[in-house]
């Protein structure tokens, strides 16, 4: 984060995570000029707005850590935040055995460079087409969409991403969407229980599987929008695992994902209150025509 003695850190955490949060206040406060702690009622779902004193908080800060049991990434109050300077990290869902191993203690600087150039790759790509052989026939198109790089150095005002960190992903067009999905790692925190999502003009318009039931009541708890076809993102981290934890799960290098809801907060139009994401194995991955990712494996790695 490149925290300076000139600068305020704030920790925004909740209940369940605030162990985690007490450690990143310790660790904040032997460099930073001030450290806040704030602890607020677990939000119901990810992409749910945290209070306006939060918010308000998050904007006066110079850094904002944020490790909660439902995710700050895609809402309004994080990009606000940014819009006024601060760096962010949002660590959603994050456990102490995270913190301890896997994509946490991965080389950054590595998994920078080859997220930036997958993140290339995507914005000069009309299109994307995702195939596995699970099932998944899947056409989205990005033209005039910028990628966002989730590289784990957030050093400049206004940078945000996850911590761990490690994936490229951009909002396809709204209505562009076609195909189904199947995803076959993790989604709603369940692993390797595959959840079948047909889409169509850019929505998911049915949804099978054995956590079907669970993932259509948090999108319908959000209003008709959460069925946007929000995001497509490829994992970059070499030392990320497929742990069942949705924020680790999606930076495993060898898959991609996609989002339903909320693509607000990075380029797309819908504010749906609601961002929930799920994890392909082994994907062929082609953009514009150009195979970058064959049976799982990246094709950029140089």
């Amino acid at each position: 984060m490149g925290v300076k003695p000139s600068e305020t850190v704030l920790v925004v955490t909740d209940g369940l995570r605030v162990k985690i949060a007490e450690a990143l206040t310790e660790a904040a406060g032997e460099v930073a000029g001030e450290t806040l702690l704030m602890v607020m009622r677990e939000r119901r779902r990810h992409g749910e707005e945290p209070p306006k004193v939060v918010e308000r908080a998050m904007c006066a800060a110079d850094v904002v850590l944020a490790p909660t049991t439902h995710s700050l990434t895609h809402t309004q109050a994080r990009m606000r935040a940014c819009e006024a300077g601060a760096r962010v990290a949002t660590m959603p869902m994050i456990t102490e055995s995270m913190m301890r191993r896997g994509a946490m203690l991965a080389n950054y600087k590595k998994v920078r460079t080859l997220t930036l150039k997958v993140a290339r790759m995507l914005n000069a790509a009309p299109s994307v087409k995702v195939e596995t052989r699970a099932g998944t026939r899947l056409r989205l198109d990005i033209s005039g969409r910028k990628a966002h790089p989730d590289t784990g150095i957030y050093l400049n005002p206004g940078d945000f991403g996850n911590l761990p960190a490690g994936e490229a992903f951009i909002a396809p067009v709204e209505g562009s969407g076609e195909g189904v999905a199947i995803v076959d790692g993790s989604m709603v925190d369940v692993l390797r229980a595959p959840v079948k999502i047909e889409v169509l003009r850019g929505r998911a318009l049915r949804i099978t599987g054995k956590p079907a039931r669970k993932l259509r009541s948090m999108l319908d708890g959000a209003g008709p929008k959460a069925y946007n076809l929000a995001e497509f993102g490829i994992g970059t981290n070499y030392a990320a695992r497929l742990i069942g934890n949705v924020l680790e799960d999606e930076k495993v290098l060898g898959t991609c994902h996609i989002a339903l809801g909320d693509n607000s907060t990075f380029g797309g139009r819908v504010k749906a209150g609601i961002h929930l994401d799920g994890i392909m194995l082994r994907p062929t991955v082609k953009l514009d025509g150009k195979t970058i990712m064959r049976d799982g494996k990246l094709m950029l790695q140089t």
